[in-house]
């Protein structure tokens, strides 16, 4: 018997992949790869052409918006609820965004032109694709508008939230200096937003550890639409000075 190179990696395990009929999933079945995603890598730069789609089961993606001085600000997150690799399909050749692994995982890959080849022949894989862009869409905007009118502890919120959310487990790893980057802030920001929402009862933080106490208030105090539907929970978060 061979050994496994990977951990348990089935493509049930991301959403989009598991809402797909067998005999719609079929044609993917035999090309879909199990790939390890360390943190911080980069799957594809702003600008060229992505070679593959990913499809995160346990890792954690940001897609980033880089500006022309070197800086970046997360416009979307991609866990085991969709896929990266959208312009694959959208009439470009080259993404318009950074794809950075920001929590470390498994996920699947699938040649690029398997994924074109699927909106040429329409069907069930076609509407799937496009469905999710547009959900992908409505993320990017209310990203947009968060960034604009929101407060940096509103924008912690919502950046925990999406990320508790999208994780197999109930810890995840990640340094504030990362999670400034994501938010587009200062890192002494996030340190007072945390320290500002614990005080609140929202969240505990003690020594780099980060417990939502309170979803619903979470959520309430985020001041927009829940980023995801999910049952309340209490999740603890490690945060890495």
């Amino acid at each position: 018997m061979k050994p496994k190179l990977f951990p348990s990696c089935e493509p049930r395990q991301n959403q989009l992949l598991a809402n797909l009929p067998d005999e719609d999933l079929a044609p993917w079945a035999a090309a879909l790869e199990p790939v390890a995603l360390s943190l911080g890598q980069v799957l594809c730069e702003s600008g060229s052409t992505a070679a593959y789609a990913y499809f995160p089961t346990t890792a954690i993606v940001s897609l980033l918006y880089l500006t022309q001085d070197g800086e970046s600000t997360e416009i979307a997150v991609v866990g085991r609820d969709g896929m990266v690799g959208v312009s694959l399909f959208m009439g470009g050749n080259a993404t318009p965004s950074r794809s950075v692994v920001q929590s470390a995982g498994m996920g699947l890959r699938l040649p690029a032109h398997l994924v074109k080849q699927a909106v040429t022949n329409a069907g069930a894989l076609q509407a799937m694709l496009l469905s999710y862009t547009q959900t992908l869409m409505a993320q990017v905007a209310q990203t947009a508008a968060c960034n604009r009118y929101h407060s940096i502890d509103q924008l912690l919120c919502r950046r925990l939230l999406m990320g508790l959310d999208r994780l197999p487990s109930e810890a995840m790893m990640m340094t504030q200096e990362l999670l400034a980057n994501l938010l587009g802030v200062r890192r002494e920001g996030v340190t007072a937003a945390a320290l500002k929402l614990s005080q609140a009862g929202l969240i505990s933080y003690s020594r780099g550890r980060i417990a939502v106490l309170d979803r619903e208030r979470l959520e309430q105090r985020m001041g927009c639409p829940a980023p995801a539907a999910k049952p309340r929970r209490t999740a603890p978060m490690q945060m890495a000075a």
